[in-house]
């Protein structure tokens, strides 16, 4: 997957060979907002336009442009469940402290 980053905001970049231009979609929003190019340069430049835009529009109704979930729901097989809860068990955190922990961990050296 291709990102593309404008001031802190982060847009998955795809290829729509339908229209013969790259397909940008700016993630983690409070709704839905995208933008197309034929090339980088046109792609930023309406990656900058259509952010304003929906940026303005939050603004006007008092809403935050991004989600705020807190929540993560993962499916993961019992064994898995079970070595995690042992070890949280063991450094006196529980499960979801440690796994907060662990992935932290992991994207600070990403």
């Amino acid at each position: 997957m291709n990102i593309m980053t404008l001031d802190g905001y982060k847009a998955k970049i795809e290829y729509d060979p339908d229209l013969d231009m790259f397909r940008g979609e700016i993630l983690n929003l409070n709704g839905g907002a995208d933008f197309y190019g034929k090339n980088p340069d046109e792609l930023r430049e309406e990656f900058k336009n259509s952010l304003a835009v929906f940026l303005e529009i939050c603004k006007e109704k008092g809403i935050s442009p991004t989600k705020d979930s807190r929540t993560f729901h993962l499916k993961i097989p019992p064994d898995l469940h079970s070595q995690i809860a042992r070890q949280a068990t063991a450094e006196r955190k529980n499960v979801n402290q440690w796994v907060t922990e662990k992935i932290s961990q992991i994207l600070q050296h990403a």
